[in-house]
């Protein structure tokens, strides 16, 4: 017989929930109905079918509303965070028809905000200031932000929480900056919504985008928040078409997907306290044997302000993908999953100061709804293992260790 059998294969452990998260059991049951018996347009107002179907987004409006705090009527539905940033980022420009338009944003976006900032700048449709975050935290510097602000000044696109450090910025404070300054504030919560609170009006955030599969939804699916009023943003839609959402993305909605996104903020609400209290324990726990075991590492970002569920370090003598690699049967991420195809060190530890000889050496750990104990000692005495045998091939290493004090690289403990 060829290959491992069932009971001696590895146990496999998935630990990259900032990249995607395993559909909860609970969402895809409050899905499948819409897939083969209630499966009406919900745009068709002439039959029970149809009306089945609107009934269901409608609920699954107000589900997304309440876990941001939002008004029902408040949220676009679009095919996930990516499309939601080009529509906030773009949209309320095209607006301006032509007009000067100027927008300030950070370094260390998602690149569904900076590609769609360097579209505008491409287009001549608006100049950006990508401001610089605070070294090595990795948070918004607001004195910049308010420096920053011009009399053309449009909207200001900050993450309320990063990919790839789990960093979360001051989004009150930088809502309270872009309203006392009349601008719109836009925050992308693709990796944040579900997982820590949001209220998007106490937070003055008049765009926010959202992805279901973050959350433990499916794939292809995501929302909008467009404030109503106070002020009511005005924007024109990327998409044109039969009118839906409010003319602000037109075609026909996908019912399931959307039921599920709907679940997926459903039950985020009901368990948002206990379950990050129970991933930050198993994240602590994780960086704590790594530390206890390891030397020469270090965590990159800010240690106190970030995602319970994310751990990302950077080590010495040691290549991230080298290292996954040798991490048969485990799924951490050397980088953004958007990014990963690059041999380019992460350009988000490149704006908070990390060397690219340590850049080179992260990893990401994101941990969450469906992690236990058993995956955190797993992970970690495999990662422990290798690192140390990668290690024992580094001559860089070898003369650190003896002492060749001239080979430490800057910043490292």
């Amino acid at each position: 017989m060829s290959g491992l059998t069932e009971q001696s294969a590895p146990r496999r452990v998935y630990m990259d929930d900032h990249a995607t998260t395993r559909v909860d059991p609970r969402v895809l049951e409050a899905m499948l109905p819409y897939f083969t018996e209630i499966y009406g347009n919900a745009a068709s107002r002439t039959h029970v079918f149809g009306w089945e179907a609107e009934e269901a987004v409608d609920r699954a409006r107000g589900q997304v509303a309440a876990l941001v705090g939002a008004g029902r009527k408040e949220i676009v539905f679009t095919s996930g965070a990516t499309e939601s940033d080009n529509l906030a980022i773009k949209g309320p420009i095209a607006f301006l028809r032509g007009r000067p338009a100027h927008v300030i944003t950070m370094q260390t976006e998602h690149k569904a905000v900076l590609d769609s900032c360097r579209a505008l700048e491409r287009d001549g449709l608006a100049e950006v200031t990508y401001l610089r975050p605070r070294k090595p935290g990795g948070l918004i510097d607001l004195d910049a932000l308010r420096d920053a602000i011009r009399d053309e000044t449009v909207l200001i696109s900050v993450m309320h929480a990063n990919n790839e450090i789990g960093v979360i910025q001051p989004v009150a404070d930088i809502g309270r900056v872009a309203r006392d300054a009349g601008v719109l504030f836009h925050c992308d919560a693709a990796q944040s919504a579900g997982k820590v609170p949001i209220d998007v009006a106490a937070m003055n955030v008049d765009l926010l985008s959202i992805s279901a599969h973050k959350m433990y939804g499916p794939k292809g699916v995501g929302a909008l928040y467009v404030r109503a009023r106070n002020p009511r943003v005005r924007m024109l839609p990327m998409i044109d078409g039969g009118g839906h959402e409010r003319g602000l993305r037109s075609g026909t909605l996908g019912v399931p997907g959307i039921v599920g996104l709907g679940r997926a903020c459903e039950i985020a609400a009901e368990t948002m306290a206990s379950e990050s209290e129970r991933v930050a324990r198993l994240r602590d726990r994780l960086q704590r044997r790594l530390f206890e075991a390891l030397d020469d590492i270090q965590v990159n970002g800010d240690c106190e302000r970030r995602l319970p569920g994310n751990l990302n370090i950077s080590l010495t003598c040691v290549e991230g993908d080298a290292l996954l690699m040798g991490l048969k049967n485990i799924a951490v991420s050397s980088g953004s999953a958007c990014t990963s195809a690059t041999l380019e060190p992460s350009y988000v530890l490149r704006a908070i100061g990390v060397r690219d000889e340590l850049a080179h050496g992260s990893v990401r750990f994101g941990l969450g709804r469906f992690t236990d104990e058993a995956d955190v000692d797993q992970v970690a005495d495999r990662v422990i293992e290798e690192v140390t045998r990668l290690r024992r091939l580094s001559p860089v290493y070898a003369a650190r260790r003896a002492g060749a004090a001239d080979a430490r690289p800057e910043g490292m403990p």
